[in-house]
C-alpha cells in the first residue's frame, strides 16, 4: 500500500425506508437536493484505499483510524460504534470508505451481514439540519441510525433503500465538517499522485 503521511489537523468529517413508498434516485434528488457523497462499507479499508488511489486514480484519501462519534444510536438505542473512515473526492462527488472495527449494532454491520460490500449509502449535505429533520419526519422517513462528529456535525441514516442495501444519509455541514469537506475537494482536484493516503488525527471532542 502507498506510504501513509501523518497529518495533525482539526477534523470533523463526515455522514434511509419511507413508510408509504420507496423513492428512486431521481425522486431522491428532488427531495434532498444534490447527491454529495457515495459511502462504501468495506471489510478492508487499507485495501480499498489502495484500489481507489492506484487503480482508479482517486485521491488523496484522508484516513481516520478511529472516528470520535458521539451519541451514536441504532434503531433508537445507544450503540458503542467504532469505525475507520477514509475520505476523498472525485470531482464534486465525495468518496467515503468505512470499515466497522467492532461488533456494535449499526446499519454498516447489517449491510455486511446481508452479504453486501460496497456502496452502502448516498449522502446529502445541509446547513439547516433541524428544519430538514422536521421536514423528512413529516414526510414519513424513518431514522435507522444517527450520531454526531464535532460541533455542527450531526448525521442521520434513513431506512429508505435506493436499491437493495443502499440507504440515504443526511449530513450536517454547518460546523468544521463543512470546511474540512471543502479542503478535501480542493486537495483532490489538485492531487498529483503523491501521498495517496494521509493519516489524520482527530481532535478530542
Amino acid at each position: 500500500m502507498g506510504a501513509i503521511k501523518q497529518l495533525n489537523e482539526p477534523w470533523a468529517p463526515n455522514p434511509a425506508q419511507a413508510r408509504t413508498r420507496s423513492w428512486d434516485r431521481k425522486d431522491m434528488s428532488r427531495i434532498f437536493g444534490e447527491i454529495r457523497q457515495n459511502g462504501y462499507v468495506v471489510r478492508d479499508i487499507e485495501a480499498a484505499m489502495e484500489h481507489w488511489s492506484t487503480t482508479l486514480g482517486v485521491g488523496p484519501f484522508f484516513y481516520f483510524e478511529r472516528v470520535p462519534i458521539k451519541n451514536f444510536r441504532y434503531c433508537g438505542q445507544a450503540s458503542d460504534l467504532e469505525v475507520s473512515i477514509a475520505l476523498s473526492s472525485s470531482g464534486p462527488l465525495q468518496i467515503e470508505l468505512i470499515q466497522q472495527r467492532n461488533d456494535a449494532a449499526s446499519m454498516y454491520k447489517d449491510f455486511l451481514a446481508a452479504g453486501h460490500e460496497g456502496l452502502q449509502h448516498v449522502a446529502y449535505w445541509t446547513e439547516a439540519m433541524d428544519s430538514e429533520l422536521r421536514r423528512l419526519e413529516s414526510a414519513g422517513f424513518e431514522i435507522g441510525q444517527s450520531g454526531e462528529i464535532g460541533e455542527g456535525g450531526r448525521f442521520v441514516y434513513y431506512r429508505t433503500e435506493a436499491h437493495p442495501g443502499t440507504v440515504i444519509e443526511l449530513s450536517e455541514i454547518s460546523g468544521p465538517k463543512g470546511a474540512f469537506f471543502k479542503m478535501i475537494a480542493e486537495e483532490s482536484a489538485a492531487w498529483n499522485g503523491s501521498d495517496p493516503i494521509r493519516a489524520m488525527t482527530p481532535p478530542s471532542i
